[in-house]
């Protein structure tokens, strides 16, 4: 009984239905009549006009977003443990040619304005310090806490006080909107995010993630530098397929729901053993190394993280659109039986 990532979860029916028809011949790279639909989509699902771009996985749309946004003398604040930060081996060095990570704090890794002033303010100019070109903050964020409206348009307006660019690492933002019942635009577009990584791949996809463009001037270098990083896919109308899948018929949040719905089952069986609130369709519980190896005595498979201070242990619970719902009720039974 997997627990442990939302990337183990199988592929949703709809994209294969969808990859299958797109299983004729058609122009090659991204001139076929499927990618050519994405920008128009991209811009219905958020009411303004966007460009999109698909690529295979997320380390790589994060890191190109970011390279048209950032020199390689640059600099990029996020947080301390975002996902580009913490789990992308190095990608964003190897993308912006050595462009700096500027590390951050906050609270269930979520930037504030504060906390981003405290970097920004620490550097002096000139050609001496590696100065800021962008922001980078994860929704929802690597401890599955989500960022409001209101909290991402205080970040924007700093952005653009600064002149720094945003982008916003959403490998799960079809569950961050799930739980805040917004529109997408209402925590993107609106708010001063300049370029979106849209996840798919967590969320029912087999092999392609986004990234929407809402600053037009970004979208250009970015097609020659997909193209230089290897994933311009010669076959790109298969990725195509998939996202046009997930966004066009509302699948994307309709998956997010049944994941965020499980994560809450799960939640609600854990009290004061929830290190964070639960917001997206992650987790986080403190349980003892003995705790731990009970649980997967019974089956249930989980990653170990990092404990808060004077707690024994502690595990990550992540859930999917298709967790069996027998499941993820034996999970929330065993975790009260504790």
């Amino acid at each position: 009984m997997k627990f442990f990532s939302d990337n183990a979860a199988p592929v949703h029916p709809r994209i294969w239905a969808a990859m299958q028809a797109a299983d004729a011949p058609d122009t090659a790279y991204d001139g076929d009549a499927l990618s050519a639909r994405l920008d128009a989509a991209f811009t219905d699902l958020f009411g303004v006009p966007c460009a999109a771009l698909w690529v295979a996985t997320g380390t790589a749309g994060n890191c190109l977003a970011l390279s048209a946004m950032v020199p390689p003398h640059g600099g990029v604040v996020c947080h301390r443990e975002a996902h580009i930060e913490m789990d992308e081996g190095g990608a964003p060095g190897f993308f912006l040619h050595g462009a700096k990570l500027l590390l951050a704090e906050g609270e269930g890794a979520k930037l504030t304005p504060e906390t981003i002033r405290t970097v920004l303010d620490g550097i002096r100019p000139g050609v001496h310090q590696v100065q800021p070109h962008a922001i980078s903050i994860t929704q929802a964020t690597e401890c599955g806490r989500v960022y409001t409206p209101a909290e991402v348009s205080g970040i924007g307006a700093l952005a653009e006080a600064r002149g720094l660019g945003l982008h916003m690492d959403g490998a799960r933002f079809a569950n961050a909107v799930a739980h805040l019942g917004c529109s997408p635009a209402d925590v993107t577009v609106k708010a001063g995010v300049d370029a979106l990584t849209f996840g798919c791949v967590k969320n029912g996809g087999m092999s392609a993630e986004a990234i929407v463009f809402f600053a037009p001037d970004l979208v250009d270098v970015v097609r020659y530098r997909r193209k230089r990083a290897g994933h311009l896919q010669s076959k790109g109308r298969y990725l195509a397929a998939q996202i046009l899948a997930m966004i066009e018929d509302g699948l994307w949040l309709e998956n997010a729901r049944a994941a965020n719905a499980a994560a809450q089952e799960i939640a609600a069986s854990c009290g004061e053993r929830l290190i964070h609130p639960v917001e997206a369709n992650e987790v986080f519980v403190v349980l003892s190394p003995a705790e731990q190896a009970a649980l997967r005595g019974q089956g249930f498979d989980f990653y170990d993280w990092a404990a808060p201070a004077g707690a024994p242990g502690a595990a990550r619970l992540v859930t999917a659109w298709s967790s069996p719902a027998h499941e993820v009720e034996a999970l929330a039974r065993a975790i009260a039986a504790l």
